[in-house]
């Protein structure tokens, strides 16, 4: 019988951090609850688990824990990274905005650069060419004067996708 740890205080033990990174370095298992099952590996509690990811992302050692679909399994073949350029004074509304949209996985602000005029970002998926075409359509409207141009960047090759590696 494991004992569980069920308070976490003070800074992050490395080992600890590291059997974390092993544990979910390939994601998360399909349970019902993947905070015990983390917990139960590293003999912590799923509190103590939550504190330690919540720490760590406060630290800025994790951005973010997020579900990545495989879309193409789901039979969403087409997609796009959008590109627009925005309106600065618009895009602290305007970004949130297209980020909510069902079809925009994700959405992000990104500077401007010489030869590059784009400042908004977003990833589209759709089950065929046109869909995506109507989503854009539906994101210039969206947008409306605020957006002076856009384009669409179409994946030339799916590279793997892994999450940290220790």
């Amino acid at each position: 019988m494991s004992v569980c740890i069920s308070r976490f205080d003070g800074p992050p033990d490395p080992a600890l951090i590291r059997r974390l990174v092993e544990l979910t370095q390939s994601g998360l298992p399909l349970v019902e609850n993947p905070w015990a099952w983390i917990g139960e590996r590293l003999d912590l509690d799923e509190d103590a688990v939550l504190t330690l990811l919540r720490q760590l992302q406060d630290d800025g050692a994790i951005r973010r824990i997020a579900a990545v679909p495989n879309h193409y399994r789901l039979g969403y073949k087409h997609n796009g990274m959008t590109v627009w350029d925005i309106d600065d004074a618009e895009i602290g509304r305007l970004g949130p905005l297209l980020g909510s949209q069902p079809f925009v996985s994700h959405c992000y602000r990104r500077p401007r650069r010489d030869g590059w005029r784009y400042n908004l970002f977003a990833m589209v998926h759709g089950r065929s060419a046109e869909e995506i075409e109507d989503y854009r359509a539906q994101i210039r409207q969206l947008l409306s004067d605020a957006c002076q141009a856009d384009e669409m960047l179409v994946s030339s090759r799916i590279l793997k996708k892994t999450g940290l590696r220790v």
